[in-house]
């Protein structure tokens, strides 16, 4: 196991397998070459990956987005560890994406009750850092849940969902909201039990979208910490397009950190580097407030530069 290095600087590494296989290649002044090396000498020190329970159908073909089962995921870390890079594991607790928008059971655990989906999470928690630990050492930071701002694990463990455009939570009643958060910190509690059981010395985020909603960090780490959940860090996406102003980010930043004493780390932010992107995925809108950076390698520079210099404040 490395040492912790702050400030962290990161990248998330977990389709560069699926990228190789395709024919893609990394390179930098110095040519073409392991990709891993380029990010450690070029200042990064983190590589985070991210960890699907079986991201294949049931006729056995795989999702593709990284493929990014157990297997694979070991091969990258171990890649990382080689290049000196310290590990960030991001457990998704689904077969493919989770977020906001969407928080699948594992086919495989579809049909179980809430303690059967809690003990689930506790023994796929404790495969994965057990066996990061084998092959790479000990992971340094580990991600239970993938932007569990409404939840994770649906049904068993939905939350009133944050709407993004208005900024509010969904109305349910006190009693209902106290029932869905009491579940979500039970499967939160099982993945985190399981991390500090599996290895001691990694450390525990919990991750949440829209970093400049400060109303909804407040909301969500409020119940999740009166009910006790075990953790070391606030982790937080930031995409300027959809998150707000990098102002909205340092007031959520300083808020949290006051309020809960804990280590905040932005784990997702992206700007595009060109004003269009094939496959209608932009990450650029010229019409939109966060268009202050202009869509080039130089603007991803600056949107860069500034992030970094809120997150250190």
């Amino acid at each position: 196991m490395t040492t912790t290095s702050l400030p962290i600087r990161g990248a998330d590494v977990s389709m560069t397998a699926e990228v190789e296989a395709l024919g893609g290649s990394f390179s930098d002044a110095a040519g073409t070459r392991d990709l891993f090396r380029i990010l450690a000498d070029h200042g990064v020190n983190l590589a985070r990956l991210r960890v699907w329970v079986d991201p294949t159908d049931s006729a056995g073909r795989p999702y593709q987005g990284g493929t990014n089962d157990l297997a694979t995921t070991l091969r990258l870390a171990e890649r990382a560890r080689a290049a000196g890079l310290d590990l960030m594991i991001d457990l998704h607790y689904s077969d493919f994406w989770a977020d906001p928008k969407k928080q699948s059971l594992p086919r495989s655990w579809e049909g179980l009750d809430l303690d059967g989906v809690c003990d689930a999470v506790a023994a796929h928690t404790a495969e994965v850092i057990t066996a990061v630990q084998s092959s790479a050492g000990s992971p340094e930071w580990v991600q239970v849940g993938n932007e569990t701002t409404n939840g994770m694990l649906w049904p068993h463990g939905r939350t009133p969902r944050y709407d993004l455009e208005s900024r509010a939570f969904e109305e349910v009643s006190p009693d209902e909201a106290s029932e869905q958060y009491d579940r979500l910190a039970r499967l939160l509690q099982a993945g985190s039990s399981a991390v500090r059981a599996a290895d001691s010395r990694s450390r525990i985020v919990l991750h949440l979208d829209a970093g400049g909603a400060a109303d909804l960090y407040r909301r969500w780490f409020d119940e999740i910490t009166m009910r006790g959940v075990d953790f070391d860090a606030v982790g937080l996406s930031y995409y300027p397009l959809w998150h707000g102003s990098l102002d909205d980010l340092r007031d959520n930043l300083h808020q949290l950190v006051e309020r809960y004493e804990k280590d905040v780390i932005v784990v997702e932010t992206a700007y595009a580097y060109r004003p269009d992107n094939p496959g209608g995925t932009s990450m650029f809108d010229a019409s939109s407030p966060a268009a202050i950076y202009p869509a080039s390698v130089e603007g991803q520079a600056g949107y860069l530069d500034d992030l970094a210099g809120v997150v250190r404040g």
